[in-house]
């Protein structure tokens, strides 16, 4: 058996999974590590900016909704691929009502931002359960240019 040599092998993707206490101050940590990922596949800074700021509001429906008893948790996952960034964001709370967004309304349901501002920062998104039950899972795809 013949080892491949590392340069030869093509990495498809990276994943990073980070999870932190749903409490407001740790949401700075999935920023942090948004930023590192960046190096890795540099982003432009308005581009980074832009998903900084989804992230913090898909962690924020997390922190806010998921646990009104107190402690819980919050998982992201960062895949890096060659042609797009996935992030997941995901709790095991009891989640929020997602209205879906009227584009012909004038006004915004109550906490319909931060999904307003996902939507527009990404090219896919998909809101819900987690596919094993209980909790919810924000998932946004960002293109990359090549």
């Amino acid at each position: 058996m013949t080892a491949a040599h590392p340069a030869s092998i093509k990495r498809e993707s990276r994943a990073v999974l980070l999870t932190i206490p749903a409490k407001a101050e740790y949401i700075t940590l999935g920023r942090l590590a948004l930023t590192g990922l960046s190096r890795l596949r540099p982003l432009d800074e308005e581009t980074l900016a832009d998903l900084k700021l989804a992230l913090t509001e898909a962690c924020s429906n997390s922190v806010r909704h998921a646990y009104p008893e107190g402690d819980g948790k919050v998982e992201i996952r960062y895949e890096l691929h060659e042609d797009r960034l996935v992030i997941e964001v995901a709790d095991d709370g009891e989640g929020f009502e997602h209205e879906p967004v009227d584009e012909e309304a004038d006004e915004l349901v109550e906490g319909g931002l931060g999904i307003a501002i996902i939507r527009a920062v990404a090219d896919e998104f998909e809101v819900g359960e987690k596919p094993e039950g209980g909790g919810s899972r924000l998932r946004f795809v960002k293109r990359l240019a090549g």
